[in-house]
């Protein structure tokens, strides 16, 4: 039975799995953003179960919200940053009503950090945002996805001093992290897979000023050379990551480093069910071959892959979240439980969330969703279709309570 009122709430009876195993029966009981209580309970609701709310590692919310198709690669061009921010706001608040309450975008600016700032301060609903400035070269992957004649382009860095700058200025900004890159990529134009991405110097310095400065780095790359430069100068998490080898597997579970797959979105391209060119298809298809070869083996080594999803609403939507865990449990042979971890508990404490956000205790953030089936034991029962309820922040942003 949910019990409410205008700032605190709970939950009677529901069997509850909090992130990391099932609890039984608990009663939930929360004020505000601020779970209260998590106590055993005499009674039951059939049928129903409550989990943290899913953390995506890696998303990009800058694309066209509305309904329809528009150009995604000329949208952002033209469309003033104004106007933006509105579809920014209106693809995280997708996603939490899908059940994703905590969204990190790998590649963002003043646009997502005024978005994160309106959430935080509760003048719209909204999910948590993480927000990582985008530090890259030119022709770079991060620049390629801009046409080389365009005269107005995104921040870019091509020394160590211009590299420690722009990670001065995200900072100044209130980014949350960096991210960098280390191979090239599938949807940038004219890009390779296989280019090398700055220098090491660049990379060392990028490193070295973002970490004095608090703030976690995460590395786009593809390659097998990428993830060893990755390793090298000591990233905080791998992005994609399918050129993971063997070899490297043991220093990367030694290192407790995270890697976010990305599984859906080079399936849709690779298999041509987005519209893009033959050139992003084909590195698609590359770098699916070379992932299916060794990530299953690596999951089972016991690499450290977190809900990460890449969706930006074009090739996978805010609302996929679900999917991809399935793909993963799939792909890397782990029970329900462990793939549901890796989108809750872990994925927080990936992120640096671990202590407020992805577990269903006393202390933590008010984040969850309330499902019907038991996903931790079927994980086909993770399925958006089967989402009863949202509460994002202590507010009910989907569904209803059970009662």
């Amino acid at each position: 039975m949910a019990v409410s009122s205008k700032n605190a709430g709970a939950l009677r009876g529901i069997r509850l799995w909090d992130g990391h195993a099932d609890r039984g029966a608990r009663d939930l009981a929360w004020d505000g953003d601020r779970i209260l209580s998590v106590e055993p309970s005499q009674q039951e609701t059939d049928g129903y179960c409550v989990i943290p709310g899913l953390i995506d590692t890696h998303v990009h919310l800058g694309a066209y919200a509305g309904a329809g198709h528009v150009d995604w690669t000329s949208w952002p061009l033209l469309t003033p940053w104004e106007e933006q921010v509105f579809h920014i706001a209106a693809n995280a608040q997708k996603a939490a009503r899908a059940g994703v309450t905590t969204l990190r975008d790998l590649s963002g600016d003043e646009r997502q950090l005024a978005v994160k700032r309106v959430f935080d301060a509760g003048v719209h609903p909204g999910p948590r945002v993480l927000v990582h400035g985008a530090v890259g070269m030119t022709a770079g992957h991060g620049d390629l996805f801009i046409p080389p004649h365009y005269p107005h382009r995104g921040r870019v860095a091509d020394s160590p001093d211009e590299c420690r700058k722009l990670v001065r200025e995200f900072a100044r900004l209130g980014a949350d992290g960096i991210k960098i890159f280390t191979s090239g990529g599938v949807l940038s134009m004219g890009d390779r897979v296989g280019w090398r991405n700055q220098t090491m110097g660049e990379l060392r310095a990028t490193l070295d000023e973002a970490h004095a400065l608090g703030m976690k780095v995460a590395s786009h790359t593809h390659t097998t050379e990428g993830i060893e430069i990755a390793l090298e100068v000591g990233v905080d998490s791998l992005e994609h990551g399918t050129g993971l080898a063997p070899e490297q597997w043991e220093r990367v579970v030694a290192r407790r480093i995270p890697v976010a797959p990305t599984l859906m979105i080079n399936d849709v391209i690779a298999e041509g069910r987005a519209a893009v060119g033959e050139e992003a298809r084909e590195k698609a298809r590359d770098v699916v071959e070379r992932r299916n070869a060794r990530f299953g083996d690596a999951g089972r080594a016991g690499v450290r892959f977190v809900l990460g999803t890449d969706a930006n609403g074009v090739f996978v939507q805010f609302g996929d979240q679900m999917e991809e865990v399935r793909l993963m449990a799939a792909m890397f042979g782990w029970t329900a439980e462990r793939a549901l971890v890796a989108a809750t508990s872990d994925a927080a404490d990936a992120i640096g969330l671990g202590d407020r956000v992805g577990t269903l205790a006393p202390g933590f953030g008010v984040d969850f969703v309330v499902l019907r089936g038991a996903p931790w034991e079927r994980i086909e029962d993770l399925r958006v279709e089967n989402i009863a309820a949202v509460v994002s922040r202590g507010r009910l942003v989907e569904g209803s309570l059970p009662s």
